[in-house]
């Protein structure tokens, strides 16, 4: 690589000391409050992660605490983020850290990415950020930089491509003098400024050696991802009240919002009629009734929901995974936010009728 890697480097920590944005694990710094950040910032909006990390940090503010809870209390201070998968692994993780490492994140990067759902970028992230390691990071936001520092005209999918990008990445972060800062600020820069629709190149600190605005290509570095036709999927969800409880089913502890709640909820690739919906449900009902439809768009797939009231005789059993809640907020049970939205359906409905 022929940038001039001190200069570069030296440019963008002291425009990240002056710029960066003030988040609230920045405020204060330890191996735990960077770990769990850098979990939940995984595939999620900063503005979210600023709403839920203060809050989640007051409920487990050691890997410990958050080893020990349960699954569903854990499910519900991760309300909002989305992919609670994540919840999960930085659960699991928490017992790895507590059984493997005295209860403190460790700092090597080879341990880091020994724990659950932490990979390179992670790992490279906490151990450079948390703990000063000269370890490499590389995400969209890096990758676009760097892609347009060195006019490199392929994506990040491509294996070759990933291969220069994240050996640039090590070179300038052993020649930065804060691995930590230089790391954060490399990503603060792709983010706020190198971005990916109309960058503001005139405010880059680095913009002297991009090579991509020497040529005029800064607009089509990276190029743009093909991305496959989202698959559709339909979601009959079911409310039954009965008094002032209501119904919910607990999701299985695999796949998309494992072990969360819902209304009982039908899935297919289609469609379906009420007597199609009546007939998967584990259990009968009456009056089926359709009462509206939101749709929601996931990562590779879109998921329309399609929302009823039904009726049910009582004494009637409510299958093995059905089980009866308060209306109150305290007494319902860990749901996620689309399955919060089919309630706001259900309770719009009975306020018309």
């Amino acid at each position: 690589m022929d940038l001039p890697k001190q200069d570069l480097t030296q440019a963008i920590e002291r425009w990240f000391r002056e710029e960066a944005r003030d988040l609230p694990w920045r405020r204060k710094r330890t191996r735990w409050r960077s770990f769990v950040s850098e979990i939940m910032l995984q595939q999620t909006q900063v503005s979210r992660v600023v709403e839920r990390f203060e809050p989640f940090m007051k409920l487990f503010p050691t890997p410990a605490d958050l080893a020990k809870a349960s699954e569903d209390s854990v499910n519900a201070a991760w309300a909002g983020l989305g992919y609670y998968r994540r919840a999960r692994n930085l659960q699991t993780a928490a017992c790895q850290i507590v059984q493997r490492h005295g209860g403190r994140v460790p700092s090597k990067l080879e341990d880091l990415l020994a724990l659950q759902g932490v990979g390179r970028y992670t790992a490279g992230a906490i151990a450079s950020i948390a703990c000063g390691g000269q370890a490499p990071i590389v995400d969209g936001n890096v990758h676009r930089v760097l892609a347009r520092l060195t006019a490199d005209p392929f994506a990040l999918d491509d294996r070759e491509c990933a291969k220069r990008t994240w050996a640039c990445s090590e070179e300038l972060v052993e020649a930065s003098g804060d691995p930590g800062v230089f790391n954060e600020g490399l990503m603060e820069l792709g983010s706020q400024i190198c971005t990916k629709h109309s960058p503001v190149c005139e405010r880059c600190p680095v913009a002297r050696w991009c090579e991509s605005r020497k040529r005029g290509l800064v607009d089509e570095i990276p190029p743009v991802r093909k991305r496959p036709r989202k698959l559709v999927e339909h979601h009959h969800a079911v409310g039954i009240l009965r008094g002032r409880r209501i119904m919910f089913q607990q999701r299985s502890d695999k796949g998309r919002w494992a072990g969360l709640w819902q209304l009982p909820t039908v899935e297919s690739e289609k469609r379906l009629r009420p007597a199609e919906i009546r007939s998967k449900l584990d259990f009968d009902v009456d009056a089926l009734k359709h009462i509206g439809s939101f749709e929601r768009v996931l990562t590779h797939r879109r998921i329309r929901f399609h929302v009823y009231r039904a009726a049910m005789q009582s004494g009637q059993r409510v299958g093995s995974r059905g089980r009866w809640h308060g209306l109150t907020e305290g007494q319902m049970p860990p749901l996620g936010a689309a399955q919060k939205k089919t309630l706001d359906v259900l309770a719009a409905s009975m306020r018309c009728d």
